[in-house]
């Protein structure tokens, strides 16, 4: 029955109104679990008895105190949720937490339900997906290429469409990487917004819970509603993240020179030049910047000392259980203990000399635009030259934790040899809300896909100018998640706002239509009928209006506020062997009672 619905948060409320059951949407995230064949995405999957109680916590539909209500979510295995084991895809590492992560528990108490637990490279460690004990999550856009990693299973659960939302952690791209590869938004936010708490460390000094989703939308809504300073954090940051409005003209956007490019091939050059040139397009102002120094600081991440932080965790565990982990891991892992204090501490003053060049680098730069990677790496690839094609991945990523940056990965347009490409947009810390609301514009502009699903994204509402559209009331099939409503979004049409009309209004159920509809007309012995107005691009009204058939009609509707606005009518006629269905109140309460 839910197959074609769309998994993006609005998408499933929009189901909620009308009628639709928390238990449907968490049976269709299973179901797709199942359908997709792939064993190697989810590591445990809550039960059923776990997530019938989940259900019964959210209590009865609320979104203005839970933004989240109902929405499935995956949780990537290094990140604590009470009752379901945690294991860093390291089997003998199993414990069972007894409280959720600190950001699980704010997701849950916004309305989130969690359906599982997904694959990872063990204990967080690498870009690639694949080193794990377990079955290696197949790349949801193509099998051939390697999932990305660490938070492997997190991204491609989202994106084929068997959760809204996902949480991976990122210490070096993890967030990120899995996105590009997968054809997804992942958001690494500002070092500190979100807890820590509850996350088994890779760096501690470095780590970050990010975000994946379909939209960039969807993205900012799971971290607005988990962002929270937490006083029981060592490094946990307050931030004071107030929105506020882009003009894409003002922003100055540094982008790698020539130069310092490092890009796989033709094919991926190009595809970052037509996002280039949609900035210049849009009135940016595009500056190259010599990238060496941000390439000299990614080095550092696994070249340097900070790999004594991977070990600083995993120590006694190691020692005590050497062949528990993946045989590349513990390559990596084991290297700490050629670093010495004083290597650490030459580590961090050459760190700090690259911060300064960067900074006098970046002084009139609003926004850093990169690709968000070189290019894809294949299995056959990673199977040959483990750590080289890992390390190809993280050129445009290992740097941004070591600098204290925000960053977001958001799809464009499939490249011309058809592969997803994505682009990075990253700025200093506390500036992410800048960068998500340019990572919109972006993705709404330029990706013609949503991950690995069939359906498109819709236009970027916020470009809409209110002066360059008519409002259209609609009192039945074309309201928000009703079959005709694709006419209204297709022509780039926004939700504005819902309404009563005047009690001056009757409504009947015209049997004969297909879809099934109502017809409005007015009445002395009216009822105030519910409606929703949509703000339709003038330019498209003429053809919407073709798509009205007899007997309805456009005509003056007054609503209960007093305003006239246009909207849909019917013909007389046609509702003299109607039944009346105004004592519902609407038609969405009518479709909902006369299922």
């Amino acid at each position: 029955m839910l197959s074609h619905l769309l998994f993006t948060i609005d998408s499933i409320h929009d189901a909620y109104s009308a009628g639709v059951s928390v238990h449907d949407v968490i049976r269709e995230s299973l179901n797709r679990i199942k359908k997709t064949g792939d064993e190697g995405i989810y590591l445990h999957l809550a039960t059923q008895q776990r997530l019938d109680d989940a259900i019964a916590e959210v209590g009865d539909l609320d979104l203005k105190s839970k933004p989240l209500w109902g929405i499935p979510f995956a949780v990537k295995d290094n990140i604590d949720v009470a009752g379901m084991p945690t294991t860093a895809a390291c089997p003998d590492y199993t414990y069972y937490p007894k409280e959720d992560a600190f950001v699980v528990s704010l997701l849950k108490q916004a309305g989130a339900i969690v359906v599982g637990k997904t694959n990872l490279d063990q204990f967080a460690t690498g870009l690639v997906g694949v080193r794990t004990p377990h079955p290696i999550p197949k790349n949801a856009v193509n099998p051939n290429y390697v999932p990305g990693g660490s938070s492997s299973g997190s991204a491609v659960t989202v994106s084929h469409g068997q959760v809204a939302f996902s949480l991976g952690t990122d210490t070096a791209g993890s967030g990120r990487v899995p996105a590009a590869l997968n054809n997804i938004v992942g958001l690494k936010p500002s070092l500190g917004s979100l807890s820590n708490r509850g996350v088994l460390p890779a760096c501690r000094t470095l780590d970050t819970i990010s975000i994946f989703a379909l939209t960039v939308e969807d993205a900012q809504t799971v971290f607005e509603s988990c962002s929270a300073y937490d006083d029981q954090e060592a490094y946990s940051k307050y931030f004071a993240f107030k929105p506020s409005p882009i003009d894409i003209k003002n922003i100055v956007m540094g982008v790698p020179s020539v130069a310092t490019r490092k890009l796989d091939n033709e094919i991926q050059e190009l595809a970052y030049e037509k996002a280039l040139d949609f900035w210049r397009q849009a009135g940016a102002q595009v500056v190259e910047i010599d990238f060496a120094p941000f390439y000299d600081v990614a080095k550092l991440l696994y070249q340097g000392p900070w790999v004594a932080e991977r070990y600083s965790v995993l120590s006694p565990f190691i020692d005590q259980h050497p062949d528990a982990l993946h045989p590349v891991t513990y390559s990596i892992v084991s290297q700490a203990t050629k670093f010495s204090a004083a290597d650490l501490f030459n580590a961090q003053y050459r760190l700090k000399e690259l911060n300064l060049q960067i900074t006098k680098l970046l002084k009139n730069v609003d926004v850093i635009c990169t690709p968000s990677m070189p290019g894809f790496v294949t299995l056959e690839q990673i199977e040959k030259e483990p750590v080289e094609a890992n390390s190809r991945l993280g050129v445009y990523t290992n740097f941004v934790n070591l600098l204290d940056m925000c960053a977001i990965a958001v799809p464009g347009l499939c490249q011309d040899d058809g592969a997803p490409s994505s682009i990075t947009l990253i700025a200093n810390s506390g500036k992410d809300l800048a960068i998500h609301e340019l990572a919109k514009i972006y993705q709404t502009e330029q990706a013609n896909r949503l991950g690995a699903v069939k359906q498109k994204i819709k236009p970027y509402q916020l470009s809409l100018d209110i002066s360059e559209t008519i409002n259209i009331a609609v009192v039945g099939a074309h309201m928000k998640s009703l079959p005709l409503n694709y006419q209204l979004t297709d022509r780039g049409a926004k939700f504005q706002f819902s309404a009563k009309t005047k009690p001056k209004y009757r409504l009947f159920h015209l049997s004969e239509m297909t879809p099934a509809r109502p017809g409005m007309v007015q009445s002395e012995q009216g009822y105030s009928i519910e409606l929703e107005v949509w703000a339709l691009p003038k330019p498209k009204v003429g053809d919407f209006l073709n798509d009205v058939k007899a007997p309805l009609s456009i005509g003056t509707i007054e609503l209960e506020s007093g305003q006239e606005i246009k909207g849909f009518l019917c013909e007389s006629y046609a509702i003299e062997n109607a039944q009346d269905i105004s004592h519902f109140g609407g038609w969405r309460n009518f479709f909902v009672n006369n299922q």
